[in-house]
């Protein structure tokens, strides 16, 4: 972990392929367990992934859902999703996490996994799906920097 903005705004970054054990738990990355060590979120992403939330980004993430209309079946649907699959989760001495059966399904993870930092999360893919999703999205990224946030220059 990079500490760019202090110690509460520490970035989860880079990419790593460590592997699921027969038990199906994942040794966390050494950079990504300080920040996870205190209990963590694991639930399902986008894109098929996992997202691992430290506790204070969950809760962030989830009141920021919560405020949204309870009229809005669009809100209702998501906020289901995003929960109903939520598992919380406290890394063990070694820093491995279990991953829970129905979460390993979603994201069609076997044994060989990518687990990439995300900034405030971590997100699991399974190996393949990563390099066929990064691949796609090497291509066109230099030119969408502009698009994606305007004025960004570098």
């Amino acid at each position: 972990m990079t500490e760019l903005f202090g110690a509460s705004s520490t970035l989860l970054l880079g990419t790593y392929t460590p592997r699921l054990d027969d038990k199906g738990r994942l040794l966390l990355p050494a950079k990504f367990r300080g920040q996870l060590a205190p209990g963590l979120v694991m639930t399902r992403g986008q894109e098929r992934c996992l997202f691992l939330l430290p506790m204070d980004e969950f809760r962030r993430m989830y009141e920021q859902i919560r405020q949204a209309p309870v009229t809005s079946k669009q809100a209702r649907d998501y906020l289901r999703v995003f929960l109903s699959g939520a598992s919380d989760e406290m890394p063990d001495k070694q820093g491995r996490i279990s991953i829970p059966a129905a979460l390993r399904e979603y994201a069609g993870l076997d044994r060989e996994v990518a687990v990439i930092g995300a900034g405030t999360r971590v997100e699991i893919w399974d190996a393949a799906a990563w390099d066929t999703y990064l691949a796609e999205q090497v291509a066109g990224y230099s030119d969408t920097a502009e698009e994606v946030v305007p004025g960004l220059r570098f």
